[in-house]
């Protein structure tokens, strides 16, 4: 795979990476704001079971943040390393005189 290939897989995982964790994010408003209203109401299924999910969702996101965070570095070192700028550039010069040829 060449490197700007590379980059741009790079690039949607991050993508995902930020997709995933903003879902969530909404999973964890959402059972919380199920929280809120089974207050009110008293379910006692929900009292015992929304806690632990609610703490395994937001475990799940730390773990979320924590990749996003490492694999955005990862990402970055590689784009400085390889010069992902420059080759992006050589890459529309290339492009554009191809198309001046057809």
């Amino acid at each position: 795979m060449d490197k700007l290939k590379k980059f741009d897989l790079m690039e949607k995982i991050t993508h995902e990476l930020e997709d995933l964790k903003n879902s969530q994010t909404g999973i964890v408003q959402k059972i919380g704001k199920i929280e809120v209203d089974n207050i009110e109401l008293g379910n006692k299924t929900l009292d015992r079971i929304l806690p632990e999910m609610h703490q395994n969702v937001a475990d799940n996101l730390d773990k979320i943040a924590e990749i996003l965070a490492s694999f955005e570095e990862a990402k970055d070192t590689y784009g400085k390393k390889n010069n992902i700028d420059a080759l992006r550039e050589e890459e529309t010069i290339r492009e554009a005189m191809e198309g001046r040829e057809k």
